[in-house]
């Protein structure tokens, strides 16, 4: 039985939703991450200092009494953004980075920016204060391909923004090509994987009909995108880091309406961990879940660390929604039903 014992991950990119759900999936992360950065494309967007506080609350609130878990908070930039509101969130510790949807990109992105180039002057401020842009690269263009939106959003908006802001502190989510692979490498900014990029490709959208359950956004693409990601996830490269961009559906919603979003959070270090034995990198993994973040966003990396055995792991087919001890819903994780190669035992002195 082989053994791993790394630094404590944090996770980049994560979705936790609100009021009940939020509830029952938090400790998911909370129990083995030290940090996460929490998305604000929440039902109404966190666009202020108010409601950043009151979401970080409601989220303290919904962990377990001892956890030493730190929620990072972002605002939800819009086309009317208010630059002093952003910069003052920032300098208060209030708002970690700034994310950038364009309209309607994804999940609870109606407000999100219609014409980019009016952020400009927020982005220069963003630039001569340190504050992170996180960006969802997708154009929303109907007549460019699902397939192609991550690649011609990277020519025609993200080229741009890098040459006229070289200093703004950006990472490209939830990367899905090997078009932005390279173009991460070639431009000295960082990115976000999920791990059902590293395991997916489009083919399991459509197994025995069509699946929502391998439904999200980005899209997974072809399967040469897929061993690209894993090449640059694996490699060690200072600029990939772990970001689940775990995403939780109630299954009534993500069974009948197909929402984007796959909820990983229950095995997302197992399920990296694995693509990272398959690769033969075992010996970068910790670079990629604990330190290479920490790094680009100059801080520290976490004190405690978490030990990982090599046995079966069986996945559960669905994880419960409960309200006073009842059970309302459920939410379908990934790997759901199958048997994974490794298993978190728990943080370590």
């Amino acid at each position: 039985m082989k053994t791993l014992t790394i630094i404590k991950p944090d996770d980049w990119h994560l979705h936790l939703r609100e009021g009940l759900v939020l509830k029952n999936i938090i400790h998911f992360t909370s129990e083995f991450f030290g940090r996460a950065v929490v998305m604000p494309n929440t039902k109404t967007p966190i666009t202020s200092i108010e409601r950043a506080r009151y979401y970080k609350k409601s989220i303290v609130e919904a962990l377990p009494e001892s956890s030493k878990f730190e929620p990072l908070m972002t605002i939800y930039l819009t086309d009317d953004t208010d630059k002093e509101e952003l910069i003052n969130g920032f300098k208060n510790n209030i708002f970690f980075a700034a994310k950038l949807y364009p309209a309607n990109a994804t999940t609870n992105s109606s407000y999100g920016v219609k014409k980019i180039e009016n952020l400009y002057k927020i982005f220069e401020s963003m630039q001569d204060n340190g504050m992170p842009l996180l960006i969802h690269g997708e154009v929303t263009d109907s007549e460019v391909d699902v397939f192609d939106r991550e690649e011609v959003f990277i020519d025609k908006e993200l080229s741009q923004i890098t040459k006229r802001f070289p200093k703004l502190k950006i990472v490209l989510e939830h990367i899905t090509t090997s078009y932005a692979v390279d173009f991460v490498q070639e431009n000295n900014i960082g990115a976000t994987i999920t791990p059902h990029h590293l395991h997916i490709n489009r083919n399991a959208m459509f197994f025995g009909g069509l699946n929502s359950d391998f439904y999200c956004l980005p899209v997974a693409k072809r399967e040469n995108n897929r061993l690209s990601l894993r090449r640059a996830a694996t490699s060690g490269k200072k600029c990939f880091f772990l970001g689940t961009d775990s995403a939780p559906h109630l299954r009534k919603w993500k069974a009948f309406c197909g929402c984007a979003g796959i909820f990983n959070s229950p095995v997302a270090i197992e399920s990296y961990l694995t693509v990272f034995e398959e690769e033969d990198a075992l010996d970068n993994f910790e670079k990629f879940a604990s330190l290479n973040g920490p790094n680009f966003y100059n801080i520290s990396p976490n004190l405690e660390k978490l030990k990982l055995v090599s046995r079966p792991n069986k996945v559960k087919e669905f994880i419960d929604v409960v309200e006073d001890e009842n059970i309302v819903g459920q939410i379908k994780p990934f790997h759901a039903g199958e048997i994974l190669r490794w298993q978190v035992e728990g943080i370590v002195n």
